[in-house]
């Protein structure tokens, strides 16, 4: 747990991140990672689901060394008056707080944010839920896959005809997480003015989807045109699609740009539909896009992937392949850009990811691994807020801790 030897962002700011799994952890992970100390409340014995989740080494999660990355982890029971108590007292030490429960839960501890101001008013109290902190189904519960549906994200994905589906990820917790962060960077940087002082951050997964719509509300409301799944497709824009290559494999190829357009169909050796005026600009290749998406997979069809990539990089055509984990890892991108991280974890090194964005003179870093659960009790508990080793265990027999 060595200091990095260069400042970050975050340094001297004092993260307190209640709730579990993924929209507020990964908001506490992106802070932790520029800088700022986060101590991670987690309930004793089981601590949070992530521990648990998806692939296990070792009876953990793999992915709980990447979420839980350079955050301080102690165990409270917040079920338990005492265990409350003691998060109110760090909270009144913390700069920010997160928290991911259903609406109405901190309210019933006794620590919500009218509460919790009284004894901090320059806190920042981040709050993060399925449909947010008031309208008709506040108190629903919010997963990310309900909510990208309620988000407009799911009606716009797939393939027309077909059962709307969903990325193999939670995509919607990670936008929510996102915006968290970005609600508390402002939110910090409202407080650092003259008068300034605390306030919440209340973020909705649904929201933080609906964030994402680009032209879609002003579309409907202006011209009636409700969009839907397109496949592969942009709707509206053309050609931009996935073709099938020699190789089995397929490539992206966003050709449209009018003097991309006609690179791209003299790369195809189209010269006659580089030139035709039916395609000039955007407009006409809407309505011939059969016509072009057709021609462009006759010809990916008789080459392999590499050579189609290559042809269209020397052509300035965008253009890329469809990537696995294992094509990242050893593509020179991503290393040369330092994408990954080694961490030690149980002795054996494990590849995480870093994260962006990249700052060039306070970057971020990994300095440690998911903890183990309750690792930072004594740090925190006893050294930060005083209690002595028989407090200690007799708040670990009473299972506050």
């Amino acid at each position: 747990m060595s200091v990095p030897g260069h400042a970050r962002p975050l340094d001297g700011i004092r993260v307190l991140e209640m709730g579990q799994l993924i929209a507020g952890p990964f908001a506490g992970c992106m802070l932790g990672y520029f800088g700022a100390e986060v101590i991670k409340i987690e309930p004793p014995g089981r601590g949070d689901a992530l521990r648990n989740w998806r692939v296990l080494k070792n009876g953990t999660s793999l992915w709980w060394q990447s979420m839980g990355r350079n955050k301080k982890c102690i165990t409270l029971d917040l079920r338990k008056q005492e265990g409350r108590a003691i998060a109110g007292r760090l909270a009144e030490h913390a700069d920010v707080l997160i928290e991911n429960f259903r609406p109405g839960v901190m309210e019933k501890w006794g620590l919500s944010p009218e509460a919790l101001k009284q004894r901090n008013p320059a806190l920042v109290y981040t709050r993060v839920s399925g449909y947010g902190q008031s309208g008709p189904l506040a108190s629903r519960p919010g997963f990310a896959s309900v909510c990208e549906g309620f988000g407009g994200f799911r009606h716009i994905n797939g393939f027309p005809g077909e059962a709307p589906v969903r990325p193999n990820l939670s995509i919607g917790d990670t936008l929510a997480a996102l915006h968290a962060v970005i609600g508390i960077l402002l939110a910090l940087q409202q407080r650092s003015q003259p008068g300034g002082s605390g306030q919440v951050v209340d973020v909705a997964i649904y929201e933080s989807v609906f964030n994402m719509l680009e032209s879609v509300v002003p579309e409907f409301d202006g011209a009636g045109v409700v969009r839907g799944p397109s496949g592969s497709t942009l709707t509206g824009i053309v050609p931009t699609n996935t073709y099938l290559c020699a190789n089995g494999k397929f490539v992206i190829i966003g050709g449209n740009a009018d003097s991309i357009f006609q690179r791209l169909m003299r790369a195809a050796g189209r010269d006659d539909l580089a030139h035709d005026t039916r395609l000039s600009d955007n407009a006409g290749r809407v309505e011939h896009q059969e016509e072009v998406d057709g021609a462009i997979s006759r010809w990916t069809a008789t080459l392999d992937s590499d050579e189609v990539l290559e042809r269209l990089a020397e052509a300035s055509v965008p253009s890329g392949p469809i990537y696995n984990v294992e094509d990242m890892m050893q593509d020179p991108q991503y290393n040369e850009r330092a994408m990954f991280e080694t961490v030690q974890v149980d002795g054996d090194g494990l590849k995480i990811p870093a994260l962006v964005p990249r700052l060039d003179e306070t970057p971020g870093k990994t300095l440690w691994p998911g903890p183990a659960l309750g690792e930072h009790n004594e740090e925190i508990l006893g050294d930060r807020l005083g209690y002595s080793r028989d407090e200690m265990r007799r708040l670990a027999a009473d299972g506050v801790i």
